[in-house]
């Protein structure tokens, strides 16, 4: 049984909450859809959010999941219509808009109407251009990751390969590990999720590993979760027409200069990312 926890009251009746991915003190959105999760709480002081660490939960695995610590515990004990997962510096919201990044923010009022009819929120694209998922993945981080899930999925979901061998040669993706989503599609994609990162845990040798790339559940998590929504439109159960793609907002100023010569040395120089742009 989950645990009962607030929801934010969407347009026509329906709950939304959208948990905030965080490991420190950050300004949040006031918004009452949103509620700041301390992912990795667990033997960490207390920084006054809701901790990751109660009820049905993985805390403990935040230096592999990240933010799907966060996810997890929502999955396992939050209640809503919709349940969505952003970052304390990314959050869903409106590029045309002007001001300071938390007036961009999305509210419940920006998609009160689209609840019900659409399912699935998801950031808009991130294009790649002269990588593929695949091959990018493999610059910045190691490509055995993604065999080792692709040998997973043909072992538990083999209806899922297509579309995995499908998604990792795309040159886009949607990224973060971020959306919004129906409950019964959250409780849907969570179980398969789950089921797979914990086998690739098992499966790779992490002894050696630095912090940034102890991560890897985290990161192929977000390549998955293009997977598992691509094998729900193509077996009919989306619609193409019920997912809704959403502009993102950064809450701190991107360096791009550096962001992109980090891309770049990653492709041509051969040299993985040790830390996040």
């Amino acid at each position: 049984m989950r645990n009962l926890q607030y929801s934010g009251i969407g347009g026509m009746g329906m709950d939304v909450k959208i948990i905030v991915a965080t490991h420190k003190k950050y300004p949040m959105p006031d918004d009452p859809i949103y509620l700041p999760v301390h992912c990795g709480r667990e033997g960490k002081d207390d920084i006054g959010y809701q901790g990751d660490d109660t009820g049905n939960n993985i805390s403990a695995k935040n230096p592999y999941f990240a933010e799907l610590t966060g996810l997890y515990w929502a999955w396992k004990n939050l209640r809503s219509d919709y349940i969505g997962l952003v970052h304390y510096r990314r959050h869903f919201g409106h590029r045309a808009r002007r001001g300071a990044p938390f007036s961009n923010v999305l509210s419940h009022g920006d998609i009160a109407l689209l609840l019900g009819r659409i399912k699935v929120f998801l950031p808009q694209k991130r294009r790649y251009y002269i990588e593929t998922l695949y091959s990018h993945y493999a610059h910045i981080a190691f490509a055995e990751h993604l065999d080792i899930t692709r040998e997973i999925i043909s072992e538990l979901y083999p209806e899922y390969i297509e579309s995995f061998n499908e998604v990792v040669c795309r040159r886009w993706g949607y990224m973060f590990n971020m959306m919004i989503m129906q409950e019964k599609l959250v409780d849907e994609y969570c179980t398969w999720l789950f089921d797979i990162l914990f086998e690739l845990k098992n499966r790779v040798d992490s002894s050696q590993m630095s912090d940034f790339h102890l991560r890897f559940c985290a990161r192929v998590g977000e390549i998955l979760l293009n997977v598992w929504l691509e094998c729900q439109v193509e077996q009919g159960r989306i619609k193409r027409s019920e997912i809704r793609e959403l502009p993102y907002v950064h809450m701190e100023k991107v360096d791009w200069i550096k962001k992109g010569g980090a891309f770049l040395k990653a492709k041509f120089l051969h040299q993985k990312y040790e830390r996040s742009f």
